[in-house]
């Protein structure tokens, strides 16, 4: 691929695209079609190579290996120790490779080489490590029954498991779902997003590495519509896991309900408010706000893209997030100088784009930004909005992408109604030094994590999912095994006992 200059004068040299084809059964094989199609570099536009598109058929073949290595196969009956034992070497093959695993999401997704080496790509070996931790403590329970019988649960993998992941995380949204399902002795198909599909079969192939047996985990890279569609339909997919756009989501749910009603789990959209109060510190409020819709070029979905800030503060508040923004870094996300990287690709750029001028359309105050910048690629510079209203597109619609609209506001009651006013509840961030206005606050606004003084503070034992249309079901912590885990209840009848 070539050597890119960092703003010191090095170069780091782009790995060769090692995987592109579809990984079905311990095996990297074309699609049935031998159809493919171009994986993009934001950066420059330019094709970076061409994957397998996987349809109807690859997901028929993938789910055919999934099913046998369930019913037939060593995973789901070997001792949760023995697959604790096998993901932790799988979490050490991902941390020998984290420099080429971060470069593949730095060319597909456009995101920070510096941030997936010390960020993402080791948080996917710890979420490895933390589920193979789990998988031999999945205990059922001891029932205490009204009459002579004697029960218990067992706790038992759900089965074939399809995920459906997007592009804005490619790495982290892989283990995020395939690692507790791994632990609980699911099988699984993995539908990486088609904007980013070249880290999941680099996994696949480390999978294989570790010894996790053929048929356990199947990568099919392919589009929604055809691949997508053929898991959530499919009539021998047990469970999907989807995270990305609520639109997809009802769509998923639809072909669930109208196939064999396979349980679902959905992680979606957010218009995350972050509120600040009086007594806040200003510049912390600042950077945290900052960070809340900068980070990862606002391509996150708890993104704190509604600002409100109490009166007391405001101006002060405007005049210093508008010099910070204004020396935001953009640029190449291989040049370790850069605070931002491109947008994932054409389409988010220019709809991005075109909430911009949506918002100048309405009647808000453009602080800074607004613009594309950079000669190629898909860049957009930080966006801050001023006298943004609830009723503006803005305001109300997910936009995912480093675009801000702040708010002013009197009362913590004003406050709590306005940070409510969506139809999404993904999360929410606070600034008070008042413990009495976070515990109100905290309770009252109906979203899944609430970041008091802090934001974007993910961590693995920390469940994390949405209220609302941001969906249901519960990513990372011991919550996530919840999701791929039947509880059957085995009762006996008791005779002669001396106690029930």
């Amino acid at each position: 691929m070539g050597s890119i200059g960092n703003s010191d004068g090095s170069l780091f040299k782009i790995p060769k695209i090692k995987f592109t084809k579809l990984f079905i059964n311990g095996e990297f094989v074309d699609a049935v079609s031998g159809n493919t199609f171009k994986t993009i570099d934001p950066r420059t536009g330019e094709v970076i190579t061409r994957v397998a598109e996987g349809g109807k058929e690859d997901i028929d073949l993938a789910v055919k290996a999934a099913r046998d290595a369930f019913d037939k196969g060593a995973w789901p009956r070997m001792s949760g120790s023995d697959r604790g034992r096998i993901m932790m070497k799988y979490a050490d093959l991902i941390d020998e490779n984290i420099e080429e695993l971060a470069a593949l999401d730095g060319i597909d997704a456009g995101k920070l080489f510096s941030m997936g080496k010390a960020v993402d790509i080791p948080q996917c070996s710890s979420l490895l490590r933390y589920y193979a931790g789990a998988a031999d403590k999945i205990h059922g329970e001891t029932l205490k029954m009204s009459r002579e019988f004697q029960a218990y649960t067992l706790r038992e993998p759900i089965g074939v498991v399809g995920h459906i992941i997007p592009w804005n995380f490619p790495s982290i949204m892989f283990f995020m779902k395939v690692a507790p399902a791994l632990a609980a002795g699911c099988t699984m198909i993995v539908k990486p997003a088609e904007q980013t599909p070249l880290s999941a079969l680099f996994y696949a192939h480390l999978a294989k590495q570790a010894g996790i047996p053929d048929g356990v985990i199947n990568v099919v890279t392919g589009f929604g519509p055809k691949a997508g569609a053929a898991i959530s339909s499919h009539m021998d997919v047990d469970k999907v896991s989807f995270t990305g756009s609520t639109e997809v989501g009802r769509l998923v749910m639809q072909a669930a309900a109208q196939s064999n009603l396979k349980v679902v789990s959905l992680e979606l959209g957010g218009k995350s408010p972050v509120i600040i109060f009086d007594d806040a510190d200003v510049d912390m409020a600042v950077d945290l706000a900052l960070i809340g819709i900068l980070f990862n070029k606002g391509e996150i979905c708890v993104a704190g893209s509604r600002v409100y800030v109490q009166e007391g503060i405001y101006d002060k508040f405007v005049q210093k997030i508008a010099e910070k923004a204004k020396a935001w870094v953009v640029g190449d996300p291989f040049d370790p100088l850069s605070q931002q990287g491109p947008q994932v690709d054409k389409n988010q750029f220019e709809k991005i784009l075109s909430y911009i001028e949506h918002g100048k359309r309405e009647g808000a105050t453009l602080l800074t930004g607004g613009k594309a910048c950079g000669e190629k690629g898909y860049y957009i510079e930080p966006t801050i909005f001023t006298d943004a209203k609830e009723d503006m597109l803005i305001v109300k619609d997910e936009i995912f992408g480093p675009v801000m609209s702040l708010m002013k506001f009197k009362t913590i009651a004003e406050a709590i109604e306005k940070a409510n006013s969506t139809k999404y509840g993904l999360a929410a961030g606070i600034v008070t030094n008042n413990i009495n206005t976070a515990n109100t606050v905290s309770r009252s606004i109906r979203a899944g994590v609430i970041w008091i003084n802090c934001y974007f503070a993910f961590d693995k034992d920390c469940p994390y999912g949405g209220y609302k249309m941001s969906g249901f079901g519960r990513d990372m912590g011991l919550h996530a095994l919840e999701k791929y885990l039947h509880t059957k209840s085995v009762v006996t009848p008791i005779y002669n006992s001396p106690w029930l």
